[in-house]
């Protein structure tokens, strides 16, 4: 017997509820995304905006505004939800802990203290530029948590994973506290970004993050298998042929890669990794085979849709889409969490 021929038990939807639920979640999904193109301070008209795409005149300025603002965006808010939930999946299946996500095991953090650093230390005045620095403080938060939980006979137990990461969390915060006290320069650049937003991404922000999210997005779908066997625990996994440490590694490389370019890009957005993947398994069950494809899906309809809130009830200004998934999905959480037991892995 071998690890392919794992599956999980039967729970959630059958498959056709499964496949139903999904295409469910893409007509949302497709619905956000024209109705962040569409909505904001100003709005714009469902024709003008296929106009801008059919017919577009560079002298029409809400034909520069629909492909110059909105578009990059919107596609900058639809790689970054895809990649936070992805790896809030894929976390949590490694930590084998259904509470787990990018910003409680440290990941969000190591990649605000690298930034910090090249804001301070580098002189980076760029979202471009943040996401080299990101992308390493994500992969050095990555291996540290990893490292520091394999110690011992029992390897990388989720207690540990958990415990590693909230001792790292902190670590590198106070290291990014300190640095910040020391230089407002550095604090005035870097609070604008440690909000979250997608608001001033433009397509070079788009280009620069595109190769990492989709490497990374590609191995995650594809590790739904492993997941599935590393969810049954350490000593079965290998009793079923899984070389349970490369299949971390493949793992968390997705995370590492997901976490890096995301994060770098728009921000330490909260909420989306955690929570989505616990809506998602209320239809899907513990198989990762259907869960990554509905976290990717379903994460983007919450980032873009947090994202045409707070565009919308602060005009002329706005409210960041950190803020807003924070204020929008924190309750719902709570009564799922209330309502019935959090979904287990």
């Amino acid at each position: 017997m071998t690890a392919a021929a794992v599956r999980p038990e039967p729970r959630g939807a059958r498959p056709a509820g499964r496949v139903l639920g999904l295409l469910v979640a893409v007509a949302a999904l497709v619905v956000v995304v024209v109705a962040s193109v569409m909505v904001g301070a100003k709005p714009i008209p469902v024709g003008t905006v296929l106009d801008a795409f059919l017919g577009f005149d560079p002298t029409n300025n809400d034909h520069l505004f629909v492909r110059v603002e909105r578009l990059p965006r919107t596609v900058i808010g639809l790689l970054a939800g895809a990649a936070l939930g992805l790896a809030g999946t894929v976390m949590q299946a490694i930590a084998r802990n259904p509470l787990a996500d990018p910003g409680i095991l440290g990941v969000n953090a190591g990649a605000a203290l690298f930034i910090v650093v090249g804001i301070e230390f580098f002189g980076l005045t760029a979202l471009t530029g943040y996401v080299w620095f990101g992308f390493v403080g994500a992969a050095v938060a990555s291996v540290l948590v990893y490292g520091v939980s394999a110690f011992g006979r029992e390897g990388a137990t989720p207690i540990k994973l958990a415990l590693a990461g909230a001792a790292a969390n902190a670590a590198f915060v106070s290291l990014t506290t300190g640095v910040l006290l020391t230089s407002t320069d550095a604090f005035e650049q870097f609070r604008f970004w440690q909000v979250g937003s997608l608001a001033g991404r433009d397509w070079d922000v788009v280009v620069s993050v595109l190769p990492f999210l989709g490497v990374g997005i590609v191995i995650a779908l594809f590790s739904g298998g492993l997941l599935n066997t590393l969810t049954l625990g350490e000593d079965l996994a290998k009793a079923l042929g899984q070389n349970v440490n490369r299949a971390r590694i493949v793992s968390g490389t997705a995370v590492v890669l997901l976490c890096g370019a995301a994060t770098a890009a728009v921000g330490p957005i909260a909420f989306v990794g955690l929570a989505v993947p616990q809506v998602a398994r209320m239809v899907t069950g513990p198989d990762n085979r259907w869960l990554l494809p509905y976290a990717v899906v379903l994460a983007p309809v919450l980032v873009l849709g947090a994202d045409i809130v707070g565009r919308v009830i602060a005009r002329p200004g706005e409210v960041q889409v950190g803020i807003l998934t924070a204020a929008i999905g924190a309750p719902v959480f709570i009564a799922l969490v209330r309502g019935r037991k959090v979904a287990e892995l």
